[in-house]
């Protein structure tokens, strides 16, 4: 018997003694793939997710990036009901976005706050990154740029600003393209993918080498396809366009004139670096509503146009193009989604983990949404045996996340009982 004991410990020993050489060896293959590859952004990206219990990025990812700061204006407070403060969501709504990791919870209709729900540490005065629902505020950006003269017109060629795309195909890339996600060029868009351009571009320090080594695969304006290279581009032609950076434009022609009422940040690919344009615009819940106001005034500051009307209805109109699937675009204008089932339709912002600012102008109603999580888009199902009005409603809600029709349905009934 201890004869037996003792072939069992020899056995245990030897597994672990190779399968801490096996860990050594797998270590250091990857430090050397990283020293090959030149991908040094893995480090960034391993010690700020998998080394702290994360998967990928995470909304309170301020401090790990160096960042510019936006001061805000003159503030213009919401208006708040003597009930804001007791009232409460059902409790299966409350359920509901708990399951979804929601941080924030806000409902508007016209300038009153009717909800606030805030959840775990989250309250209104914390902070939290966009993610790609910042892609709108570059856009926006660009129309303000173009109503002062800076930028000529959505139709200019990308090289006027970035001599980088002048060949090669690049040429024929316009402000307007990339502002359709029709850009034709090689980005490689994933937000699980490590080795990624939307990897490199988060964790990385060279945006600009980056997004100018992109190259041209497909026709430029022909096919949508989502990038947030695309978003970066445009980003450098604020900055060639207007002399300031993205932040500092963003502040003095948006964050001092909107109304907010907090500071907001904008992350950076390094000290005195490049702002990260495609994501990372950082602010409290209560003023991302401010954004989502534009859509609702036709880019009015109060009485002040702050963004021209005529540039805020281009946004918002469905290109005339194909998707990669070759289905006809239903549901992102000029870096803004819109979803028309129509009888109300509704404009939004959007971030991978399910940041969202919803606009119904119909309605009059606004809702804005912090978290964690988002479902998966809502694909056309297979069953050829459906029923035309379930076809429909497919369709219309196609490429769209699945819970944004949950959160309507809880805002509307909040509305309801204002």
């Amino acid at each position: 018997m201890p004869e037996k004991k003792s072939s069992f410990a020899r056995l245990v020993k030897k597994f672990f003694r190779y399968s801490i050489y096996l860990l050594l060896a797998l270590f250091i293959l990857a430090n050397v793939f990283i020293v090959v590859t030149g991908r040094y952004y893995l480090y960034k990206g391993v010690a700020n997710t998998y080394l702290i219990g994360q998967s990928g990025p995470g909304i309170y990812d301020l401090e790990i990036f160096p960042y510019k700061t936006m001061v805000p204006g003159k503030p213009i407070s919401w208006i708040e009901t003597d009930a804001l403060a007791s009232k409460k969501l059902k409790k299966k709504d409350q359920k509901y976005l708990e399951n979804l990791g929601t941080k924030g919870f806000l409902v508007f209709h016209g300038d009153t706050l009717l909800l606030e729900q805030y959840f775990g540490e989250h309250d209104r005065n914390s902070v939290s990154n966009s993610f790609s629902a910042g892609k709108t505020i570059v856009a926006l950006l660009i129309g303000i740029a173009i109503e002062e003269g800076s930028i000529k017109s959505l139709d200019e060629p990308l090289a006027v600003y970035m001599p980088e795309f002048s060949k090669d195909g690049k040429e024929k890339i316009t402000i307007r393209h990339l502002l359709m996600m029709a850009s034709g060029l090689s980005w490689h868009e994933s937000g699980a993918n490590p080795l990624s351009d939307n990897a490199e571009s988060y964790y990385g320090s060279d945006l600009y080498g980056l997004t100018t080594a992109q190259t041209v695969v497909r026709e430029p304006g022909k096919t949508f396809l989502y990038q947030s290279g695309n978003t970066q581009l445009l980003g450098f032609v604020i900055k060639k366009a207007t002399g300031m950076s993205v932040a500092e434009y963003a502040e003095e022609k948006l964050w001092k004139r909107i109304g907010a009422e907090a500071e907001a940040r904008w992350s950076m690919d390094k000290e005195d670096g490049d702002e990260k344009a495609f994501c990372c615009f950082y602010a409290t819940a209560r003023d991302f509503a401010r954004l989502g106001k534009l859509f609702m005034t036709d880019g009015k500051f109060g009485e002040e146009q702050g963004v021209p009307a005529s540039y805020i209805q281009e946004m918002i109109k469905l290109p005339a193009m194909l998707t990669e699937a070759g289905e006809p675009t239903q549901r992102y204008g000029l870096h803004v989604w819109v979803y028309d089932d129509g009888k109300s339709p509704m404009i939004y912002l959007r971030g991978i983990k399910g940041q969202y600012v919803f606009v119904l102008p119909e309605e009059d109603m606004l809702v804005v949404r912090v978290g964690e999580m988002r479902l998966p888009d809502v694909k056309m199902p297979q069953n050829k045996m459906l029923g035309k009005k379930t076809k429909v409603d497919y369709a219309q809600k196609a490429g769209h996340a699945g819970e944004i029709f949950e959160y309507i349905k809880i805002a509307r009934n909040i509305v309801k009982k204002k």
